[in-house]
């Protein structure tokens, strides 16, 4: 099935889809926004997410009504995350960085990867608010607004602008690790950002901008699509232990060289957050 998929034609759907649904955000970004909590803490969900989610699964299933989705709101119910099988998969997180997109902070985006028999073929990370459009296909190159991209290159771990997130949960447990390596990282690297998207976090790794992102938390929607673009920019994304990198694992380190991914992995205290993605 993966073989007579006509991935040319999945690029050119989902690139349109997403700038359709870009306009909702857009056009909601403009005052804060009514919002629901999803699970207590901070996680939060506001209409736009749903629509969003569902123009796109809708839209996907038009053109593709065999694919499969993983999608944040879609796996938020009593059942979970479906299962990734090698049925092309369409990793979808509509709005990523709510909180941002709630108080009409311009810093959020739609991240969209497909994968078939298990490996990313396509990523989209669009913020349509300040038109900033990540794309990459596997072994293509990753594009920036339609313009090559590549990575910094940075080796050396002082002079590295690196960026997390506190995350959407206030876990005590898992509070006391972000904090101690916010202060940590603090004293090794160059500058230390916080900006609310784990998406565009990875991707500013991709564009050059940053030169390495780590986060403890994250799912397999907000990482999917940026993962391939950064590798495809020439960076590497693997587990910040200094591992493989796995999606379902929730944890993800992503960075210039090998070099400063190791250099960060043995500075950072590790969280195995639960439950996993899969």
């Amino acid at each position: 099935m993966g073989d007579s998929l006509d991935l040319g034609k999945c690029f050119e759907v989902i690139n349109n889809l997403v700038t359709e649904a870009g306009q909702l955000i857009a056009c909601n970004n403009e005052t804060r926004q009514e919002f629901e909590l999803k699970s207590g803490d901070i996680d939060l969900v506001t209409q736009t997410d749903k629509d969003v989610e569902k123009l796109l699964m809708n839209g996907i299933t038009k053109h593709f009504p065999d694919h499969k989705f993983i999608g944040e709101e879609e796996s938020s119910g009593e059942a979970g995350a479906n299962k990734l099988t090698d049925c092309p998969t369409w990793i979808i997180d509509p709005v990523d960085g709510t909180m941002n997109f709630v108080h009409a902070f311009p810093h959020s985006c739609i991240s969209v990867g497909l994968k078939v028999n298990k490996v990313t073929e396509i990523g989209i990370v669009y913020n349509p608010i300040l038109e900033q459009r990540f794309t990459a296909r596997r072994g293509q190159g990753a594009f920036y607004n339609g313009k090559r991209i590549q990575v910094s290159g940075q080796k050396d771990i002082k002079k590295a602008l690196v960026t997390s997130e506190f995350g959407t949960t206030r876990d005590v447990e898992k509070m006391k690790v972000v904090n101690e390596n916010f202060a940590k990282m603090a004293k090794e690297v160059h500058a230390l950002r916080v900006l609310g998207s784990a998406a565009l976090n990875m991707a500013m790794v991709a564009l050059g901008a940053a030169d390495a992102n780590y986060e403890f938390g994250i799912h397999a929607w907000d990482v999917c699509a940026a993962d391939l673009i950064v590798r495809e920019a020439g960076g590497v994304v693997i587990d910040p232990a200094g591992g493989e990198f796995d999606i379902m694992s929730r944890r993800v380190l992503a960075a210039a060289t090998p070099e400063l991914a190791m250099a960060i992995s043995k500075v950072l205290t590790q969280y195995n957050p639960m439950p996993r993605d899969d």
